[in-house]
């Protein structure tokens, strides 16, 4: 795991875009702090800008980096929900401009995939992950399913669990406002 690792760092840390697995489906990723890489995630998707992505986080005590406001029972919330919870926060900050939702959100993850938790603790930065197929195509549950046309148009595709049969689901997702009140969006 170590070699992909430093491969896929060295790939990040030049601006470049990933295809990695998550713990929940596969991911197109990047740096979630450089409005290029960013940039080139919508492109490889053929995806409208006005469409939000997501980020992962290692760890929830990084949120409060990246949102103004992070009520203590979302906090609770995250750490004690049984599957990956993904959750749409009010007023994004220090992440690439082209990232946060025109109203002012960003959607966060906090990993607990030994990979991507490794990676990101030793990238020192956000992840943007979003599922790895084309604008409008099914979200693909296994590796075997990406599009290898997707495939090239990444700079590097993570070399780890790429034979699995274990069908991946995607998150639940959650809306919060600033006091903590919120809403499933995707259960």
């Amino acid at each position: 795991m170590q070699t992909e690792i430093i491969n896929t760092l060295k790939i990040l840390e030049s601006g470049g875009t990933i295809l990695y697995p998550t713990d929940t489906v596969w991911g197109i990723g990047c740096d979630a702090t450089n409005n290029k890489a960013v940039a080139k995630i919508f492109k490889i998707k053929n995806r409208k800008e006005q469409k939000s992505l997501i980020i992962l986080l290692d760890s929830i005590d990084e949120i409060s980096k990246y949102v103004r406001h992070f009520p203590l029972q979302v906090k609770d919330l995250i750490h004690h929900y049984h599957k990956p919870l993904t959750v749409v926060f009010p007023d994004a900050k220090n992440l690439a401009k082209n990232l946060i939702a025109k109203d002012g959100t960003i959607a966060i993850r906090v990993v607990k995939h030994p990979f991507c938790k490794k990676l990101i603790k030793e990238f020192g930065k956000p992840l943007v992950s979003t599922s790895a197929n084309l604008s409008g195509n099914p979200t693909p549950n296994l590796f075997r399913d990406i599009s290898t046309i997707l495939k090239k148009k990444v700079n590097y595709v993570v070399n780890l669990e790429q034979d699995s049969l274990n069908p991946a689901s995607p998150s639940t997702i959650i809306k919060v406002d600033t006091t903590g009140n919120y809403e499933i969006l995707r259960a």
